[in-house]
């Protein structure tokens, strides 16, 4: 019986493993004239987690029987993926980013610095705190779209661009936890411990708001020489004004994904309504990101379909640590696997102390910067962002690295 979990693991670790050589394969691709579409397919980190889930079927389906792999392919939950896809080009549309574009120009102008320097740090603290309330997806998202001409572009150089992307990615793990209903990880245990949005704005948010404001100014201050006025890409397009009305009717549909985003039937019609209504006025939109919200659904699909089969090895490591022991374990645990998942498998474990509940999604929500893999957003970073790297392809070595010292401010604001 054991077969088939211990086959999982292994191509567990073989999509790990290709994660960390995705951009080896982008270099092939451009090496190699005869295979250089499959070796940018196989470059692309949104397919990664697919492609491995898929020869996890076919080998369930060698090992236990074609009817058993369909049986728990269709026993899993997608919501996540839709909702991240659904979010993903909602947020992205162009009167959603022009009104976010709009809060955080006006806010700059304030600031006594230069304006392309102020809307950086705003992008990189405001945007990921205020995914407490439009949920993290959407605030990786924006912020994302927001930064990528000014921090991701050419005559930065690379370990700056890894830098800010580590921090992006840490400040909108932590950043969501402000309330019970924005950040994956908290959701899988809010309602099984009882932990409501006061209860995580006392205990998780103030220290999780600090951490972010920390690593948005330090990070800052390490590009102001590189920063410049550059014009924001929703700004950049804007040939036809977008009336007030339809920038609320977009917002309307934002908060109603934000609002049905444990209800895939909701939300979905929704978004049907959502594309009827972009196409009816066209003229003051740009094209949607669906390949790009596709890719990072289908990447978080297949981690669902590899991670359902990883709980046989991954509990029973969260369950024999105490407190101190578990922070440290869920930090480094959340870059091999999902902290949404990892904060579930601990959920299901009875008697959890208060300091072990808090461990767990302490350390869970700070690692979250840490891979590609470690936080459900972090793909929608990836997708949106890395056209501005060498190679248009993110290295996860790289990210790690850049990743390793806003982690260690968000865990030392955790553990004090």
């Amino acid at each position: 019986m054991m077969s088939m979990e211990y086959v999982a693991a292994g191509l567990f670790a073989l999509a790990l493993l290709h994660t960390f050589c995705a951009k080896q394969f982008e270099q092939l691709a451009h090496r190699s004239e005869r295979h250089s579409g499959l070796f940018h397919l196989l470059g692309e980190v949104e397919v990664v987690f697919g492609f491995w889930a898929f020869v996890m079927i076919v080998a369930m389906a060698l090992v236990r029987g074609g009817e058993q792999a369909i049986a728990y392919a269709e026993s899993l939950q997608y919501t996540e993926p839709l909702f991240v896809f659904v979010i993903m080009v909602v947020a992205a549309s162009r009167p959603v980013l022009l009104t976010v574009e709009s809060l955080v120009v006006m806010l700059a102008r304030l600031a006594p610095v230069p304006s392309a320097l102020a809307q950086t740090w705003l992008c990189l603290a405001l945007v990921p705190l205020i995914g407490s309330f439009i949920t993290e997806p959407a605030a990786m998202t924006l912020a994302a779209l927001l930064l990528a001409p000014l921090v991701f572009r050419p005559g930065i150089p690379e370990w700056r661009k890894y830098a800010a992307l580590g921090v992006l990615f840490v400040n909108v793990s932590i950043g969501g936890t402000l309330t019970s209903f924005a950040a994956p990880p908290v959701l899988m245990v809010a309602g099984t411990w009882n932990w409501d949005s006061a209860f995580m704005a006392s205990t998780f948010g103030w220290r999780a708001a600090i951490a972010v404001l920390f690593n948005a100014s330090v990070m800052t201050f390490v590009l102001r020489q590189y920063v410049t006025e550059v014009p924001i890409a929703a700004e950049a397009n804007a040939e036809l004004p977008v009336p007030l009305t339809v920038r609320v009717i977009h917002l309307v549909f934002l908060a109603g994904v934000v609002v049905f985003a444990h209800h895939p039937v909701i939300f979905l019609g929704l978004f049907l309504f959502f594309l009827g209504f972009t196409q009816a006025y066209a003229h003051f939109q740009s094209p949607l990101i669906l390949k790009e919200g596709l890719l990072v659904g289908f990447f978080l699909a297949g981690l669902v379909v590899l991670g359902g089969m990883q709980q046989w090895w991954l509990q029973p490591i969260v369950s024999s640590l105490q407190p101190t022991a578990l922070f440290f374990g869920a930090l480094g645990l959340t870059a091999l696997t999902d902290n949404a998942a990892l904060t579930y498998l601990g959920s299901l474990i009875e008697g959890m102390t208060d300091p072990a509940k808090y461990a767990l999604v302490a350390g869970a929500v700070a690692g979250g910067g840490l891979t590609v893999i470690a936080n459900a957003p972090n793909p929608a970073g990836v997708a949106l962002l890395r056209r501005g790297f060498n190679d248009e392809s993110i290295g996860a070595g790289e990210l790690l690295l850049g990743a390793l010292a806003p982690t260690a401010v968000a865990a030392l604001a955790f553990l004090l």
